[in-house]
Formats: C-alpha cells, sequence, structure tokens
C-alpha cells in the first residue's frame, strides 16, 4: 500500500499565517518604550528582559539577542475595519496599541517600562487575526493563556462588577483594575503558576514558524 501524500497548498490558510507570522518575526527588535509614530495596523510581539522572577524562563530567551520568547502576542486593527470605513494604510492602531500598552506597563508597581521590546509588522487588514493566531499558537505566550487581562480595556464607568484581572493581581498598578471587584488568587498564587507553567512549557529555542 502505498502512503497518500498530500498536495502542498500555498494557498491553505496555515501557510498563508505562517508567511504572516515569518515577515513579523523577520522585524528589528526596538524598546516598547521609545516608539516613534507610524501608520497602519497589524501584528506585534512584546519581550521581557526583566528580573521579576516568575518570567526568569523568558527573560534568559531575550537577552542573548534574539528574543525568541515574546510574552504577549496581539494584534490591532483600524476603528471601522470590519464595516469597510477606513484603510489600515491612514489608520495609527498599531502605534496607539503598543504605547497603550506601554502605559499599562509603566502603571504595573513591580514591572519597568525599559525591560520591554517589541517588533511588529503592519498588515493588510484581512490578514491580520489570522497572523496573530498562529503566532499565539507558536509561541503560547504567557500573558496569552495563563496571566489574562494584559489587554484589556477599562470597562468603563458604572461597569467594574467584574473580577480583576489575574494580569493586575500580579502586576498591580493600574486605576481602572482597582476598581474592579477582588479575587480570590493572591499574587502569590499566580506568581507560583507562572513557574509552574514556563517549567512545563518552555519557551521555544528560535522563531521558526515550522512546527506551528
Amino acid at each position: 500500500m502505498t502512503d497518500k501524500i498530500i498536495p502542498f497548498n500555498p494557498l491553505d490558510k496555515k501557510h498563508l499565517g505562517e508567511s504572516v507570522g515569518q515577515a513579523m518575526l523577520r522585524q528589528p527588535v526596538c524598546l516598547l518604550g521609545e516608539l516613534s509614530k507610524f501608520s497602519g495596523a497589524g501584528v506585534y510581539a512584546i519581550y521581557y528582559t526583566g528580573d521579576f522572577p516568575a518570567y526568569s524562563a523568558i527573560a534568559q530567551r531575550n537577552r542573548n539577542g534574539e528574543f525568541n520568547a515574546p510574552i504577549y502576542v496581539g494584534k490591532a486593527v483600524p476603528s471601522g475595519a470590519r464595516k469597510g470605513k477606513i484603510s489600515s494604510s491612514v489608520t495609527t492602531a498599531l502605534y496607539n496599541r503598543l504605547k497603550e500598552h506601554g502605559k499599562s506597563i509603566e502603571q504595573a508597581e513591580n514591572l519597568d517600562l525599559g525591560d520591554f521590546c517589541c517588533r511588529f509588522l503592519v498588515v493588510d487588514d484581512i490578514w491580520i487575526p489570522l497572523g496573530e493566531s498562529l503566532l499565539i499558537a507558536k509561541f503560547s505566550p504567557i500573558w496569552n493563556h495563563l496571566i489574562d487581562g494584559f489587554g484589556n480595556h477599562t470597562p468603563g464607568r458604572g461597569r467594574f462588577q467584574g473580577l480583576r484581572p489575574r494580569w493586575d493581581v500580579l502586576h498591580p498598578g493600574r486605576p481602572w483594575a482597582e476598581k474592579c471587584q477582588p479575587r480570590g488568587e493572591t499574587m502569590k498564587e499566580i506568581m507560583r503558576e507562572a513557574e509552574d507553567y514556563l517549567r512545563n512549557n518552555p519557551p521555544p529555542d528560535d522563531n521558526s514558524m515550522i512546527s506551528v
């Protein structure tokens, strides 16, 4: 019996997502706190190099200058894109999103913005979600999977009945999060979970998308 060989389809959505991911990973790394304003929407990765104990496995991967272990992967789409009201070429959605993340880190009591770098790629709107999902699947960033809430926006006035995000329990300081309802988990408990997660899911040794 002969093995069935599946023809390679370059237009398969997995391969299209990989091409976006690889293009993003080829972009230069810059300090998150020193971005110059630019236009466009797209995908990005944030990297940590500091000494917060729970993230030592991540920081070690990024201190060699190769930046192999993003702590967070995200996307930014232009306002109105779903309705075709605006082109990604005339928006600053990606820049605005990265600056918003920088502000969250600055407000955290136990993080230093100078310990964070990023790389990003301006992408046509249709490919943004696909690229983000493939990058998250590849790297399993801890702020995407275990310690959720980093990318949350303020719930708005009078809407703080929900629980405080786990990210804000581990990294207190964002004023709006302090108004949310307290969680049952403590900072020490979440820190211990983070250490266990990274022990059982070590960051990859390289930026290849082949194994996605």
